[in-house]
């Protein structure tokens, strides 16, 4: 049965982990919109070499274009300050991400403005060849480009949401909007032009590489897919088909059954002892005080047949009604709001009330009738 349930819980996280069609880290393994298994592709159609970045983060040969596109897994500072120091010698790097990456931006030297515009259409820049206009997201986030960063994409409004900068013996070519490069939106406008041009801006033959390692495990790593094409999640597949046999082949429970105690009714007395001795414990005494006068009160109104609330009403009423009785419980409270000592005089004072509240039959006054209370 527990093999049973495991196995049920295992397909249901299978199932709902199932790969969909979105890609918002813009993998290059993926086929979907945002995605950009079309830029590998395109450049592999190119003659350039193309590889993926994963297991360790390892830029390309010192020559070669590398694509970052939007980081899910932050850069740590020595992978920021590599990445940099590659470009400087001689690497060209399209870094592409709608927030960008704090270690990365620092070491890029990459400003942001705050807030969003329009960036549907995005207006090219000469030094881009046959690119005239591109079409991206709804909106962006556009850059501060520095005098020494070159704007090659603008919105309408003229912010850069792209620019090209020498660094070194390199090149950094930041986008804004890494959708302009993604599988559906190569098609639109001068798209697929920019990705040709960004491709040439090293040599044909030159090694490309797609950063993954940086896109960190997400949801997709679960999926039915990686149980069977990945050495851990054939470990597990094979573990848990193990263990499923084992357990059908035993066929019998891990221990006797033990059965359960009955459970034993409380007497009231005993709810009252817990209570009580909560009470003392916590240092309650004048809650306590007003508990017992309280339920004394209430109980002598039941009595008499009068209401225990508002209390001024009761006591002019059974001052009237039946006065000696009056009399004494008042006096009884007295004794009990001036105990002063300990729990002894509580206890003596609590008694009398109770007697004064429930009395022997035989001492307890005839309730009057409705007439005779008329």
């Amino acid at each position: 049965m527990l093999a049973l349930v495991l196995a049920v819980l295992i397909g249901g996280f299978a199932y709902v982990a199932q790969p969909r069609q979105d890609s918002p880290e813009h993998s290059s393994n993926s086929d979907a919109a945002n995605g950009t298994s079309a830029a590998r592709l395109f450049a592999q159609a190119l003659g350039h070499p193309t590889s993926t970045i994963e297991g360790n983060f390892s830029p390309p040969e010192q020559d070669g274009l590398m694509f970052v596109f939007t980081p899910t897994s932050p850069f740590t500072a020595d992978h920021a300050n590599q990445t940099a120091e590659w470009v400087r010698l001689g690497g060209v790097l399209v870094y592409a991400s709608e927030r960008g990456d704090a270690e990365l931006d620092r070491a890029l030297s990459v400003t942001r403005l705050n807030g969003f515009v329009p960036s549907q259409k995005q207006l090219g820049n000469p030094v881009l060849d046959g690119v005239t206009t591109t079409s991206g997201g709804d909106f962006t986030i556009p850059l501060d480009a520095s005098p020494t960063q070159v704007p090659i994409l603008r919105t309408d409004g003229g912010f850069p949401v792209g620019y090209i900068q020498k660094l070194g013996l390199g090149k950094v070519v930041v986008l804004a909007d890494p959708l302009v490069l993604c599988n559906g939106y190569l098609d639109k406008a001068d798209n697929g032009r920019f990705l040709s041009d960004l491709l040439g801006l090293v040599g044909t033959g030159t090694a490309v590489g797609f950063d993954e390692y940086h896109h960190g495990l997400i949801i997709s790593d679960f999926a039915p897919q990686a149980w069977v094409a990945t050495p851990w999640g054939a470990a597990i597949l094979w573990f848990l088909v193990a263990v499923f046999a084992g357990l059908l082949l035993r066929g019998r429970r891990f221990g006797p059954l033990v059965p359960r105690p009955p459970e034993v009714a409380r007497a009231d007395v005993e709810w009252a002892v817990a209570v009580g001795e909560l009470l003392r414990r916590s240092g309650a005494r004048a809650l306590t005080i007003g508990m017992l006068a309280t339920a004394s009160e209430r109980a002598v109104a039941t009595r008499t047949g009068l209401t225990a609330l508002p209390r001024d009403r009761f006591w002019n009423a059974l001052y009237a009604r039946a006065p000696e009785l009056a009399a004494e419980l008042a006096d009884a409270e007295r004794a009990l709001y001036g105990s002063a000592g300990g729990d002894a005089e509580v206890l003596s004072a609590a008694q009398s009330l109770h007697r004064i509240a429930y009395p022997p039959a035989r001492d307890r006054p005839r309730r009057p009738t409705t007439e005779e209370a008329r």
